[in-house]
């Protein structure tokens, strides 16, 4: 059995915590500004440990969590979930975003606007737009 962790690197947790596929996608949105740890910005070798607090923000979704174990190996998401915990404002924002972005892209899909137009329908719209 692996000895514990005491810390470990800011980059290689959200690795194993699978917020980012790649451990140099998760030191490059860090280096952006997208991952704060106790509402301050980070580098990505920064040694965190339990009980810490990150913010991080991804594809327009936002995350508020608290560390609740450490793992230096990727597993899969059932024991990833389980190395943070997530507050339950930030919880149920995210959820409600999830919904809006649903309800956009059938409200988008139902107007016609799911494809690029093809020949005939480009040329339908170059007669309307000439004559």
């Amino acid at each position: 059995m692996p000895p514990e962790l005491e810390s470990i690197r800011l980059d290689k947790w959200l690795w194993a915590a699978r917020f980012f596929k790649t451990r140099p996608l998760a030191a490059e949105a860090i280096n952006g500004g997208k991952v704060h740890v106790n509402k301050q910005r980070a580098k990505p070798g920064k040694e965190i440990k339990i009980g810490v607090q990150l913010n991080i923000s991804k594809d327009q979704l936002r995350w508020e969590i608290t560390v609740t174990a450490l793992s230096a190996q990727r597993r899969a998401a059932k024991d990833a979930a389980l190395l943070y915990e997530e507050s339950t404002e930030s919880h149920a924002a995210r959820q409600l975003q999830l919904i809006q972005q649903r309800e956009q892209r059938e409200f988008m899909a139902h107007n016609g606007i799911d494809h690029k137009p093809n020949k005939k329908e480009r040329r339908l719209i170059h007669r309307f737009k000439e004559g």
